[in-house]
């Protein structure tokens, strides 16, 4: 599907506006790979040049567009996510105990992943569908999704309407540092995940007892 990402995006915004940038933004946080963020920062130069479009209501339609997809992606994860790793995660070394290990950790970070995953291309359309498949708790998602959207919808939204296109040049090293933040310290918990698995599975168990629903 990487022929998404070479959407006419600037027709798109100039032709159908706030819709354009909802319409893109929510598929990109459901899971779809779309450009959200360069429709986000062309929507906001476009505002910032022509005037035709308002950049307060560019950035609410990027945050409910985040926010809304975030929630559709997440709520498909908990509904058909789980239920498929029980039935065939012992294929690829999911088992039970794993996958309720999984969950507890994921119960204890997932917040961090939620908020900083929206600022980085590669986590912003999985983050969410990982907290629903890891029974990331609801309310705590939503409150730091939207946080996040919020967040990345107003940086990058006002950061392109003021200092126009060079945003893209500051936007990747933002997106990268934080994808090395996530990325290195998903190793260093997966190296100390691996050296107390025994107490941190007793842990879970604890936590969270019984079978996985």
């Amino acid at each position: 599907m990487h022929f998404l990402h070479d959407l006419p995006i600037a027709d798109l915004i100039s032709q159908y506006g706030y819709w354009a940038i909802f319409f893109v933004i929510t598929l990109e946080s459901a899971g779809v790979p779309m450009p959200g963020e360069t429709a986000l920062i062309s929507a906001a130069v476009y505002a910032g040049s022509t005037g035709r479009l308002n950049i307060g209501l560019v950035v609410l339609a990027a945050s409910l567009a985040a926010i809304i997809g975030d929630n559709l992606g997440y709520w498909v994860g908990r509904r058909w996510g789980m239920p498929l790793l029980l039935r065939h995660g012992s294929k690829i070394a999911l088992d039970h105990r794993r996958l309720k290990l999984g969950q507890y950790l994921f119960r204890r970070h997932g917040g961090k992943i939620v908020f900083f995953g929206r600022f980085t291309a590669m986590l912003r359309a999985y983050a969410a569908l990982l907290a629903g498949v890891n029974q990331f708790d609801a309310r705590r998602f939503f409150l730091f999704n939207a946080a996040g959207g919020i967040a990345w919808a107003s940086l990058m939204g006002f950061g392109a309407y003021w200092g126009g296109r060079s945003i893209e040049h500051i936007a990747g090293p933002v997106g990268l540092g934080l994808l090395a933040f996530v990325v290195f310290g998903g190793i260093a918990l997966w190296l100390f995940v691996r050296r107390h698995e025994e107490r941190l599975t007793l842990e879970a168990e604890r936590a969270i007892p019984g079978p996985l629903v």
